[in-house]
């Protein structure tokens, strides 16, 4: 057995900067791995998904751009280059990755398939062949998420796509089918929808994005539907059955069920905790009821000495937050400070076209918490940087406590919204009052110029 100061379990976007850190501050350090250096972000996630998003974009902007005197005619959509281009760019970054860890000092990176073997033993299948046991005075566990398969019938004997597969498909799909309604299945619907794809959403609730605010979900729906995304509500797929090169699927709908073919069939309904392979429960680290790893504000598990940081300890699972886990942990781990999650911000961008940026509290977040507030919303149709652009789809809008009037929350679901949420949270976390936006001087025209309009505009 060998034993380590550290052992890191997943080389998400925690593992890879804890494991460097904790060899660089003297530590003996393993890193499991098993399968690419990067975790889901750099490898099938939010590197090859948006580098072919933005390929996407560029068709919608070629097809789009007549309104502008700008004829664009007999448009390509060469499926091989976009997919090589992405592969190039995850291959650069996984290989930045891999000649990080290879000169790093006191760094072993290790590939294969982990689990705990005793409270802090770990025994690894090797990729290669083999098995190797190691133990670790610390662990931090970042093994992420993995798709779930929901149980329908028929579903094993059809040929079905994941956000993982789809990425590698060679061709364009003629029809594509799409279970689930949050970010995976509107990215992935509107990104193959502008590659020449027919597309159908199928939502089993009354509309898309129950978490996100009424309004904002209606506006997005409204966007989907002017690009001739089909999106099926009130409805779920009750059973799959091949016929000859087509998926037919059978839908339910209230309670009419009919059937219709598909060339593809993506599985976006939502994804589940790498957990069920670690044999946790040797370890002594405890489980909640879905399965993520339950841990404390300083991410400490049930059991000392053991962390577990990114997805795989439940709440938002974004890359963003996982690398904040990896901020707080080496705060305390290494540099014996007192670091917390607790009150953190939180934000997050979907990458549908225009972007959706949000942070903190939604409208119906804070009724929910009886808390009085002012709600200040603006169509895109009046912000002059829009109009100018030619694209003055979405919304901008801001909760905003009425007493402090302290900024609450926001969604901005617009060209850039990412970026220009981010001048909202930037006011939250200082605790920049709403007015000193609206009486604010921003350049002109910008899209951040509009928060003066914003919050001119009359609070409901």
């Amino acid at each position: 057995m060998k034993h380590y100061d550290a052992v890191v379990i997943g080389s998400g976007q925690a593992g890879t900067p804890l494991s460097r850190k904790l060899a660089q501050s003297g530590k003996k350090t393993a890193l499991i791995e098993r399968r690419f250096a990067g975790g889901t972000c750099v490898n099938d996630g939010c590197s090859p998904t948006k580098a072919m998003i933005a390929s996407a974009k560029a068709a919608w902007v070629a097809r789009n751009s007549s309104k502008l005197g700008v004829s664009a005619s007999d448009i390509k959509i060469d499926f091989e280059t976009i997919r090589d281009r992405k592969d190039e760019i995850v291959k650069s970054m996984r290989g930045s990755l891999e000649k990080g860890f290879a000169g790093t000092e006191n760094l072993e990176v290790i590939y294969g398939d982990a689990h705990f073997s005793g409270e802090k033993e770990i025994t690894i299948s090797l990729n290669d062949g083999g098995s190797e046991v190691v133990s670790g005075e610390l662990i931090f566990i970042n093994t992420g998420l993995s798709p779930v398969i929901p149980d329908i019938p028929g579903i094993q004997e059809i040929h079905y796509l994941t956000s993982t597969s789809i990425l590698d498909i060679e061709d364009i799909p003629e029809h594509l089918l799409i279970l689930g309604s949050g970010y995976i299945g509107l990215e992935f619907g509107q990104m193959f929808s502008r590659f020449g794809s027919k597309v159908t959403i199928i939502e089993p609730s009354e509309r898309i994005m129950k978490h996100e605010d009424e309004d904002i979900a209606a506006e997005i729906t409204k966007i989907l539907a002017e690009e001739n995304i089909e999106i099926l509500i009130n409805s779920k797929v009750t059973a799959f059955t091949r016929n000859e090169e087509k998926i037919l699927a059978k839908i339910k709908k209230h309670d009419q069920e009919h059937s219709f073919e598909y060339s593809h069939i993506l599985i976006a309904t939502g994804r589940k905790p790498n957990t069920d392979r670690l044999s946790l429960d040797v370890a002594g680290v405890e489980l909640d009821d879905k399965g993520f790893i339950v841990v404390n504000d300083s991410l400490e598990t049930s059991a000392k000495g053991i962390y577990a940081l990114g997805d795989i300890k439940g709440g938002m699972a974004f890359t963003h937050i996982s690398y904040d886990d990896y901020r707080v942990v080496a705060a305390n781990v290494i540099d014996k400070k007192q670091s917390t999650i607790k009150g953190r911000q939180q934000p997050y961008c979907m990458f549908i076209d225009p972007q959706l940026g949000r942070i903190g509290m939604t409208e119906q977040d804070a009724r929910d918490e009886g808390l009085d507030i002012d709600v200040y919303t603006i169509k895109n149709d009046s912000v002059a940087r829009s109009i100018e652009t030619g694209n003055t789809r979405g919304m901008m809008k801001a909760v905003v406590d009425k007493k402090s009037g302290k900024i609450l929350g926001a969604a901005v679901l617009a060209e850039q919204g990412g970026e220009v949420v981010t001048i909202l949270e930037l006011a939250i976390m200082g605790g920049i009052t709403f007015d000193k936006l609206r009486d604010g001087i921003f350049a002109h025209p910008t899209y951040a110029e509009s928060l003066n309009n914003l919050f001119m505009s009359k609070p409901h």
